[in-house]
């Protein structure tokens, strides 16, 4: 009788045996992911090149794979560099992942992260969203811009077309540069910035936003030391960034107060909201949303920084491959001229969705050259697990566009530039959408880029514009690249014109 209660005495034991096997699997299959061993305090910022962050980290995936841990200071990091594993961070785990680290300038040029881009994933996010996607870049609203787009661009087009008359060569990356930047202006903030040397000095502002953007500041690096924000201001990036703020937050207050202004002069029943900050103001006066003006600040400025630079940079790469390879170039420019035809005007409408290669050598672009090619940082919202790989909460997670668009595992001859690949799989888009999310370019899942389809639009409509009405030499082009949110050519793209059908017919067309 004593042999059961024996037995049960010794059951836990005896479990606790038999599952250790387990419980020690399970411990060493939750590990860190991969990566080069850092220094202490430091971490592994010795072993970044910061001047080409997003090849320096390719380079650390060969070694050590599509998942790598770093330490960036005191920060934790992991880099993601795989279609399967973008997936599994953006789509499979994105509510885990969906975090945005606030380092000092975005939380300054952000208004503290009440924007879109930088705003911690909560009910201020969800409602910035909803305000991009159903009253600023809805269908509608993109369609009444046309008017602004087309003045723009004919403008564009008549320079080139003078350069051309002249044998003079275009700064290319500066002309489109120069475009978006106007055509955004008119977008956000109506027909105030028509003076060239006004719209210079909001040009300039924006380029100085763009680059504290990127910009780390020892506090962000070691937080939590005493003597961070000190180096900080002994460097002087503090100062620096305060007069950036201090330009910039005047300039787009004035104009919400000129907008109300304006509003007030206006009668009500026959009221047309003409630009952004007139959507935004009506918004906050609906009480739809909880809209005060710094919220409308940091919304204008996401505007201004994401629809500007990363259009334009788009444009330059895909004219560069397009130099660079000849026959790619002479295959788009002929469909061009048969589907819009010698007297033809290009019909966003009509013609775009009947551009196949044109398509094909934006996605190209896009794969080899992602305008931004690390994405937006995300951080982790909690614990996760990752094919078998511990990964912290507030780990700071960097998905390289880059490097996925470059893997031969997903790509057939991935460092060639070869439209004809996306012929053959249509399918592929730039939602991630693809099992495989193979081209992400805008991201994936909730914060994927709102813009995106807009962006999309407007590169073809830039891109067929050049190819249509000019022809343009062969240049011995470099692809060397920029540091920064968006990546440009280090180099910028000058090129001549030559115009198509005054060869042909001894006269040029507009737009």
């Amino acid at each position: 009788m004593q042999l059961p209660y024996l037995f049960l005495l010794f059951l836990p034991f005896i479990l606790f045996l038999h599952l250790l096997p387990k419980i020690i699997k399970t411990k060493q299959s939750f590990k860190r992911p991969p990566g080069p061993h850092g220094l202490p305090f430091i971490g592994n910022l010795h072993q970044i090149d910061q001047s080409s962050l997003h090849t320096s980290l390719w380079n650390l995936s060969k070694t050590y794979g599509p998942i790598v841990s770093l330490r960036f200071g005191f920060n934790s990091a992991v880099v993601i560099s795989s279609a399967s594993l973008a997936k599994e961070i953006l789509k499979t785990q994105d509510l885990v992942f969906c975090g945005r680290p606030l380092f000092t300038s975005p939380r300054k040029t952000s208004y503290n992260g009440i924007d879109l881009a930088f705003s911690p994933y909560n009910q201020n996010w969800k409602d910035m969203r909803k305000i991009f996607n159903l009253h600023l870049f809805n269908p509608k609203r993109v369609q009444s811009s046309r008017f602004i787009r087309e003045d723009e661009l004919s403008s564009v087009i008549k320079t080139l077309r003078d350069r051309a008359l002249s044998s003079q060569k275009v700064n290319l990356s500066e002309l489109m540069k120069n475009l978006m930047n106007s055509i955004m202006l008119r977008v956000c903030f109506g027909e105030r910035y028509q003076d060239v040397y006004e719209k210079s000095k909001v040009f300039g502002l924006i380029d100085k936003v763009q680059a504290h953007m990127v910009d780390l500041h020892v506090s962000d690096i070691w937080p939590g030391l005493p003597f961070g924000g000190l180096v900080d201001r002994l460097m002087g990036k503090m100062n620096r960034l305060n007069k950036c703020f201090q330009d910039l937050d005047p300039f787009l207050q004035q104009l919400i107060d000129e907008q109300l202004i304006i509003n007030k002069q206006k009668h009500k029943s026959c009221k047309e909201y003409e630009n952004v900050i007139d959507v935004l103001l009506q918004l906050a006066e609906d009480n739809l949303f909880t809209l005060t003006h710094d919220h409308i600040k940091a919304l204008l400025l996401d505007i201004l920084v994401a629809g500007t630079d990363t259009t334009a940079a788009t444009v330059v790469w895909a004219m560069s491959l397009l130099i660079n390879n000849p026959k790619s170039m002479n295959k788009a420019q002929e469909e061009l001229r048969n589907v819009i035809g010698i007297d033809g005007k290009l019909d966003e409408d009509h013609h775009l969705p009947r551009l196949t290669y044109l398509k094909a050598v934006i996605k190209e672009t896009m794969r080899l050259y992602p305008p931004a090619p690390l994405l937006v940082p995300r951080e982790t919202r909690k614990d996760a697990i990752v094919k078998g790989y511990e990964i912290k909460q507030k780990t700071l997670v960097y998905v390289n566009a880059w490097a996925i668009g470059r893997d031969p595992k997903s790509w057939d001859k991935a460092e060639v530039f070869l439209p004809e690949r996306f012929l053959s799989e249509s399918d592929i888009d730039f939602k991630g959408y693809r099992n495989d999310f193979d081209l992400i370019p805008f991201g994936a899942g909730r914060r994927i880029c709102p813009g995106m389809s807009t962006g999309e639009m407007m590169v073809e409509v830039l891109l067929a514009n050049l190819l249509y009405l000019f022809d343009w030499g062969e240049e011995d082009i470099d692809f060397n690249t920029m540091p920064g949110l968006t990546m440009h050519k280090k180099n910028h793209l000058c090129l001549l014109p030559q115009l198509y059908f005054e060869k042909i017919v001894g006269t040029s067309k507009g737009t």
